[in-house]
């Protein structure tokens, strides 16, 4: 076989069903860890399902035993630690979510491998989103940069280029605790909506990076969110500043 072969044999995609531990820091004080197991692993990536919410851009930080030929460090560890790019998220409606009370969706989830150790940035950080800058390097590891936004700001909420309606529809929000079960829930009113965001009213203190969920009864729906930003308005009363993550909201009927 030639080197070529050999190289190209490597990046394949291999279905291996290896339990990995999935740690994920939302925030500097919020973090969780789930149990799961791969779908399909490369020396550059890897594909699991996770009954938690992320995003892509976020850093995720993967340990398991993974085979020594599909490395890039680390070789004679028995596990194997590595920080994942999350670069695909797809729902999964009715799988088994492990008990977990994020509902009846898993996440299927897709990662490119970026190195050892995360960004600095991440650590000052860790709701820093990123972006591959090109190939992966000849250690078959991805470089990364932070995410561009809109107005330059790596963090900015950003601007929806959709119809965003000023009005109130009764919602839920709920925040997850460590275990994936809801920590709290509020019952309040958008202030605007549109198809990929909405901004609520709250009384709630939830940071800038966590994952909350958004339901209507009226209208049978549950998005995932990431929350862009926490601010007070002129009012003085405390708004979040959402972005949906795992689908988008029909508008129509709402208008």
């Amino acid at each position: 076989m030639s080197s070529e072969e050999k190289s190209q044999r490597l990046r394949e995609r291999v279905k291996l069903q290896l339990p990995v531990r999935v740690m994920c820091q939302e925030t500097a004080q919020f973090e969780w860890v789930e149990m799961t197991r791969l779908l399909d692993v490369t020396p550059f990536g890897a594909a699991f399902r996770l009954a938690r919410p992320t995003e892509p851009g976020r850093l995720l930080q993967l340990t398991m035993p993974m085979p020594r030929q599909l490395r890039c460090f680390d070789f004679t560890e028995e596990q194997y630690r590595v920080w994942a790019l999350v670069r695909r998220l797809q729902p999964r409606e009715g799988d088994d979510a492990g008990g977990s009370e994020t509902g009846s969706t898993r996440f299927e989830i897709g990662v490119a491998f970026v190195g050892k150790h995360p960004p600095v940035s991440y650590l000052k950080d860790p709701s820093t989103r990123y972006e591959p800058t090109g190939s992966p390097m000849q250690n078959d590891i991805w470089e990364v940069q932070e995410k561009s936004a809109p107005d330059g700001g790596p963090h900015a909420r950003p601007r929806s280029i959709d119809t965003r309606l000023q009005m109130p529809v009764e919602v839920s929000v709920e925040v997850f605790d460590e275990k994936g079960g809801v920590e709290v829930r509020e019952q309040t009113v958008t202030e605007n909506l549109s198809r990929r965001g909405a901004s609520v009213w709250t009384t709630l203190q939830v940071e800038r990076g966590r994952f909350v969920r958004l339901t209507s009864e009226r209208y049978q729906l549950s998005v995932i969110a990431a929350v862009r930003a926490s601010r007070a308005g002129a009012d003085g009363i405390l708004r979040l500043h959402l972005e949906f993550i795992d689908r988008q909201w029909p508008l129509e009927g709402v208008e």
